[in-house]
Formats: structure tokens, sequence, C-alpha cells
């Protein structure tokens, strides 16, 4: 192949379900006992292994031929360090895609499909046959791409978190989160279910539900105004959130309950809740910032955007 190869290849890989059932239960048998004990079909699940896997050893082969490249699993990704140059490829579904993308600081991201007829993808529009002729067309600067905004959270000691999707600001379970919201000159007390802050791309997503489900039940009471939602552009300029749930009581208020979040108007929560107060991105759970009594988060449009090859 030709010098482009010079440029380093990173694979994002994740855990299929089997796999995920086998670390739990030890052995395949205890987990295949474990899901027809539920009635469910274990073939469906050892059928996506093996696609995967297979999807996983064309890709290899292809980066063997390559050159330079590693393979990363995403339980890995926060403590990885990327170079300035490598070309990274995340073989899942979109929510790898997404989750990858955040860790990236405009390196090339190429999210290939492991199994079509099982995902539908829309980040990913590579199959595992196209990688060879599409890296060297990457690697040239030969192939369009796209420009993703992200939302970034960053706690008053120094955290930051970025979200490709969208960010959520509240309890880690189903109770009330209390904090103070603030945007521009206006500021109120809350009591919610949490904060959702959604990027472009998210906004077809997680902030979509929200925004239907307070239309449908605005129009249900009678609302002639409710209007039609409309997501935005990804690479859009601003982030939009929403309060869901919000609880009007003698201390708190439900008036900054929807808005836009710009490079010039930055979105600040303060915690008042003791405990359980969490901020995650992009519904990763397991990777949360604490958001407990007297933690102040900055929402803010990144400055980093991603860039997804299409």
């Amino acid at each position: 192949m030709a010098a482009a190869n010079e440029r380093k290849v990173v694979l994002v890989t994740r855990k299929t379900r089997l796999e995920e059932l086998v670390a739990k239960y030890h052995t395949l048998g205890q987990a295949r006992f474990y899901i027809e004990h539920l009635g469910a079909d274990f073939t469906d699940y050892v059928q996506e292994n093996l696609a995967y896997g297979e999807s996983l050893h064309q890709l290899c082969a292809t980066l063997r031929d390559w050159g330079r490249h590693q393979v990363l699993d995403r339980a890995l990704l926060p403590n990885f360090v990327f170079a300035p140059d490598d070309i990274v490829i995340a073989l899942g579904q979109d929510g790898l895609v997404a989750n990858t993308m955040k860790y990236l600081e405009g390196q090339p991201l190429i999210g290939v499909n492991p199994e079509p007829r099982r995902w539908d993808g829309s980040l990913l529009p590579f199959e595992p046959s196209h990688l060879d002729a599409l890296l060297r067309d990457v690697a040239r600067g030969r192939r369009p791409t796209r420009a993703v905004t992200m939302a970034q959270a960053r706690l008053s000691d120094g955290q930051t978190l970025r979200a490709v999707n969208d960010l959520f600001i509240g309890p880690r379970s189903h109770t009330s989160a209390l904090y103070d919201i603030a945007l521009g000159d206006r500021q109120e007390q809350q009591s919610s279910s949490g904060v959702i802050v959604s990027t472009g791309l998210g906004s077809t997503a997680w902030l979509k539900s929200v925004m239907t489900g307070s239309m449908a039940l605005a129009g249900a009471c009678g609302a002639s105004n409710a209007g039609e939602y409309r997501p935005m552009d990804w690479d859009t300029d601003h982030l939009t959130f929403a309060v869901r749930e919000p609880f009007l009581t003698q201390r708190t208020q439900a008036g900054l309950v929807h808005g836009q979040v710009t490079k010039a108007a930055a979105l600040r929560l303060r915690s008042r809740m003791p405990e359980n107060g969490v901020i995650f991105s992009d519904g990763m759970e397991s990777d949360f910032l604490r958001f407990t009594a007297g933690i102040e988060v900055t929402v803010s449009v990144a400055q980093t955007q991603g860039v997804l090859v299409h």
C-alpha cells in the first residue's frame, strides 16, 4: 500500500451481549441457562456474536496489511491518548461512535456497521468490506466529513465531560433533583427529574422524546400553540436544554425550563442534593461526574467539533 499508511489507525471495539453475559455468569453454559430460563432466544445472542466476530476479523486483516494500528476496547477510551494524526474506526452501533467521538480532538472517525441486517445505524455508513479503499482516501484527505457539535460540562473543581448526543444532569435514581439554574440574567431554584442538554445530533434522540411528550400533553390539555418539534442540524452552533417534570413548590419555580445554550451564554447549575446527583453523557451512566451539594456545573458548546467520515 501507499505511504499514507504511515498514519496509525485505532480500531475501537465493544463487547457483544454474549460476551457481557459470559463475563457476568463465568461460562457459556451458565449464560445460556440464564437466557433460556427467562424464555428468551439464546440463538440470537450467538448469531450476533458470530457476526461481530466475523466483521472484526475482516477489519483486523485489512489493518494488518495497512501497517500501524491498535485495537482498543471501549472501556479503555477515557484513559487513552490519541495522536493528532490518528484515524479512528468504531465497530459497533451508533452509541459506540458517539462514545468514541467525545474523546477525540478532531481526528477523523469512521463508523463501521458490523451487521447491517441487524443495525440501522445513522452513524454507521460503512461495512468492513469498504475499509481497504476507504482508509487510503481518508489518509489523503479525499473523503468528505461531517462536523458534529459537542456539548461540554465543566465542574467547579475542574473536571470535564463531553457529550456528542446529550448530557443528563440530575438524580442517579428515580427521585427529585434539587438545584439552582441560571442562563444569562435568568435564574431560579428548581425541583425536577433532571435536565437534558442536547446537541444537534442528539436532538433526534432523547430530547425529541422529551419534547414530543411535552407537546402531546399540552395538546391533550387544550393548548393551541403546542407547535411541531424540529430537530437541529448536527453542526448547529448551539445546544438546547429541557427540564424534565419540573415541580412547583413554595421555593421552587418552573419558568426556566427550555432554552438555548450558545457560545456567549452558558447554562449554569448548582446542586442542592446531598447525595445521588450525577452528570453523564450519551447514555453512559457508568461514566459520570458527581453532582452533589455545592458543586456547580457550567454547560457550554465544546470548542472541539467531532469529524465523522461519510
